[in-house]
């Protein structure tokens, strides 16, 4: 059983041994985390395994993204800022890593700014709640019933004489005295259980997911969801390789998905794809991992700030509004 100093020292030499390797290139920042000696390890391993077959594997062998951003750094567009709308002063901007589905190995394109007040929010558990309750009964319909007098299909008879039987002075059979007469002042269903969360309340509610995924490292950002196969066992790869979890929620900014990623995840449904403007609490809290494209990061930035910055006053939710007037 190592020790801790013993671990690290043994560490290092590996890094070192890998690095002074003339047939592996590697990019040494790449090596910060334990997570990225984990994928290093698996790079390494299927690296070592293609120089064995030979070099006609080499010469059918499709090249990487990642390779040609090595051959020629102008192929890939390597991103390193983004201009962010509506910059907080007080608050600097967050980075995460760019990364491609073109590949099983993680490989990383660059690295991009995401903006504090989208990302970075304070957690409010309290929003979080308000969202998905307002999200359970979005749908929800009441159906309890109970009769009235008039609904009775009961004899309108007189029970019994008005005067002198020393009982109740009843109509008839429906009266509410009765146990199999009506109910006063019970349900009528079926009755919507829908209401209309405040629009500020919806808009923190995203913003703390998102700050919350990405706070736990589960939120990726990719450059497409273009994948080179629709073989389900090569996004399976993918995802096993990166330790992405048991589901993943794939977000692009069109409901016109690429036609790889769409054969290859129906196979599987515990990873799902979802259209920028579907997004909501629920689903992302049911993932564990958030891949977005970098145009979704764009167009969830741009509609979440306007809403934050907005000076315009909400407009109350009426019921008696159609879809056909939107």
């Amino acid at each position: 059983m190592l020790g801790q100093g013993s671990l690290t020292l043994a560490c290092r030499e590996v890094i070192k041994t890998v690095c002074a390797c003339p047939r592996i290139e590697f990019k040494r920042h790449l090596l910060r985390s334990s997570l990225c000696h984990q994928k290093a390890e698996i790079t390494v391993e299927a690296q070592d395994h293609a120089h064995k077959h030979g070099a006609s594997d080499q010469t059918n062998r499709v090249t990487t993204l990642y390779e040609k951003f090595q051959q020629n750094p102008q192929s890939v567009p390597l991103v390193t800022s983004r201009e962010l709308e509506y910059p907080n002063q007080y608050r600097s901007p967050r980075q995460a890593w760019l990364e491609t589905l073109s590949t099983v190995e993680d490989h990383k394109l660059g690295m991009i700014d995401l903006h504090p007040d989208v990302f970075a929010a304070h957690p409010r558990l309290d929003i979080l709640y308000h969202n998905l309750r307002w999200q359970e009964f979005y749908k929800k319909i009441d159906y309890d019933w109970t009769p009235s007098r008039g609904d009775l299909d009961v004899t309108t008879r007189k029970q019994m004489k008005q005067k002198g039987s020393g009982r109740a002075r009843n109509r008839n059979r429906d009266s509410v005295m009765f146990k199999t007469g009506a109910k006063p002042l019970g349900p009528k269903g079926p009755k919507a259980l829908f209401y209309m969360l405040p629009k500020r309340y919806r808009v923190q509610g995203l913003c703390t997911t998102l700050s919350f995924k990405y706070a736990q490292n589960n939120l990726h950002i990719v450059d497409s969801l273009e994948i080179p196969t629709d073989d389900p066992q090569y996004i399976q790869d993918l995802i096993d390789t990166r330790f992405w979890g048991f589901s993943v929620l794939f977000i692009d900014d069109t409901d016109y998905m690429p036609e790889n990623t769409t054969y290859a995840l129906a196979e599987y449904p515990q990873y799902n794809l979802l259209p920028v403007y579907g997004l909501n609490v629920r689903d992302m809290l049911k993932h564990e991992t958030l891949v977005l494209t970098l145009a979704a990061v764009e167009k969830i930035e741009q509609k979440l700030l306007l809403h934050l910055n907005t000076n315009r006053k909400d407009t109350k939710f009426s019921m008696e509004s159609r879809y056909d007037q939107y």
